[in-house]
């Protein structure tokens, strides 16, 4: 099993601007990665921010969340060359969840399939 220490003590706080970085390079707005983001965690803007300021894990930034999507188990497909349906590691799951997110915002995907519904 990988080692995935170094990325869960990684603050979300730095991870964050890359997401907001990566979309509006392709046309997309900051309120679109916040609406993937709580859409998969269940925080509110309002929390969301706290974590950000809190500069928390992103181990501590998903075992806070108040609640993990229900049909996140519809996310599908390769980040990183790993397929995030067979990612064993349950929170190394969640990061290459939103991670594949915000590469589905970047690519154009309408928001409606990529909060799957």
């Amino acid at each position: 099993m990988a080692d995935y220490t170094r990325v869960f003590k990684m603050s979300f706080a730095s991870v964050y601007p890359h997401y907001i970085t990566k979309a509006e390079k392709k046309g997309k707005t900051k309120e679109e990665v916040d609406q993937i983001i709580c859409w998969l965690t269940g925080y509110d803007l309002s929390g969301l921010n706290k974590q950000i300021e809190s500069k928390v894990s992103l181990e501590t930034f998903f075992a806070e969340a108040p609640q993990i999507h229900p049909n996140v188990s519809l996310i599908k497909g390769l980040i990183c060359g790993y397929r995030v349906e067979e990612i064993e590691d349950p929170l190394m799951q969640k990061i290459r969840y939103m991670d594949k997110l915000i590469d589905e915002l970047a690519k154009g995907k309408k928001m409606e399939s990529i909060m799957r519904r």
